[in-house]
């Protein structure tokens, strides 16, 4: 299948490499726009202009060109060419997007990449791909490629890499996906000490003819599920897991950002809700937690992860939080309270039992929600009991079927 690919050139300094690319991707049938990012005069003739992108970044092209600010430069082209991309993708003229380039190059295009819709084939060629890539590709299916050499003009070893590239980002396009029977997609939260609850959940759900993604909350997990659920993928969501608020009040290393539960509130999807594992913040291994927390009550989940309890006064503004957040929600809404225990540890006889602790939770909860928009439910359960799964998952059934 023939398309069009869109290529996020600099071809104020790397116009050889680019027009290597476009060639190589036009011998294989596909047509090509390309866009130049770069900020002084291109040396290859551009299908869209670096004066669009620089315009569409808040600034102009002969702005960034006289005040010779390489960092200012690369924040206007960064947020320009997100916009554009957008625009593009919206007129329908492209069906795949490549790039290649250094530390600026690889910014420039992943910053439009990062806004295209899953699914959509984005190959970056970089010198940074061989290191920590997760800043440009966050939560989004780019395929980074190291480009072992630097990208700087052409040579036996560049031209096999760039031509893999360009036959990568052709198949990808190429590509047709075998026919399947397609099931509403639902998403669900789980963490390893709520895994009991979210396993029922989830195989109650696809019994009930739903395909179920499960998001690992980790940060990134959060991120990719409010990805796409902002993307229009998914049907309904059974956030079992909202423990990545933790991490995002404390400090802890698995926060999901500010904006967790804000997508499904915005969408107005059917959605049931729970407090599963707020009562822990995680760090790495044990010599890692911060001086600060010496004092408080650890656990070693593993070698690699650490564990700390929340306090009541963290649990309160926890609970505050989720409650704000879910007052949001512009569908049907309903978190469950499972007054038993938040978690595999957070249960009589467990490290981290504490009952003060998830009460402050559970009132503030109560005197936050709104309950106008959020149905709040109280069971008298553990969360990994397979009544409480049941009653989260026959709700949910029940919302989605009522659509």
């Amino acid at each position: 299948m023939a398309g069009t690919i869109l290529i996020i050139g600099t071809l104020d300094t790397k116009a050889v490499e680019f027009a290597y690319i476009r060639d190589l991707i036009a011998a294989r049938g596909h047509a090509t726009i390309l866009l130049d990012a770069g900020v002084d005069e291109p040396r290859l003739t551009p299908d869209v202009g670096a004066a669009r992108v620089a315009t569409a970044g808040g600034s102009s092209i002969e702005a960034l060109r006289a005040a010779h600010d390489r960092a200012t430069a690369l924040e206007v082209m960064c947020a320009g060419v997100r916009v554009v991309a957008i625009e593009l993708l919206a007129e329908g003229r492209f069906d795949g997007v490549i790039s290649l380039g250094g530390s600026g190059g690889t910014a420039i295009a992943t910053s439009a990449m990062k806004v295209l819709p899953v699914g959509m084939p984005k190959v970056m060629v970089s010198t940074m791909a061989s290191g920590d890539v997760s800043a440009y590709v966050d939560v989004k299916d780019i395929t980074m490629m190291y480009s072992v050499v630097d990208v700087a003009g052409l040579n036996r070893l560049s031209r096999r890499i760039l031509a893999n590239a360009a036959g990568a980002v052709c198949g990808m396009v190429e590509q047709e996906i075998p026919p399947a029977e397609d099931h509403p997609l639902l998403a669900a939260t789980m963490f390893g000490v709520t895994t009991p609850c979210v396993t029922r959940v989830r195989e109650t759900l696809e019994a009930a003819g739903y395909e179920v993604l499960v998001f690992h909350a980790v940060g990134s997990g959060g991120r990719a599920m409010e990805a796409l659920i902002a993307d229009g993928f998914i049907a309904g969501v059974a956030d079992v897991t909202t423990t990545e608020w933790c991490d995002e009040l404390i400090g802890g290393v698995l926060s999901a950002g500010p904006d967790r539960l804000d997508a499904a509130a915005r969408a107005g999807i059917p959605q049931v809700v729970s407090v599963g594992a707020l009562d822990m913040a995680n760090f790495g291994a044990i010599d890692t937690v911060p001086v600060k927390f010496a004092d408080r009550e650890l656990y070693r989940h593993n070698p690699q992860v650490t564990l700390m309890r929340t306090t009541p006064a963290e649990n309160a503004e926890l609970g505050r939080i989720v409650a704000t957040k879910l007052n949001a929600s512009t569908g049907p809404t309903v978190l469950f309270l499972p007054l038993r225990g938040v978690s595999m540890i957070d249960a009589e006889g467990m490290p981290f039992w504490s009952p003060e602790a998830d009460a402050a939770l559970f009132d503030a909860i109560r005197t936050t929600v709104d309950p106008a928009r959020v149905e709040l439910v109280e069971l008298d359960m553990h969360v990994n009991d397979p009544a409480f799964a049941d009653a989260m998952t026959d709700r949910l059934l029940a919302m989605l079927t009522a659509r």
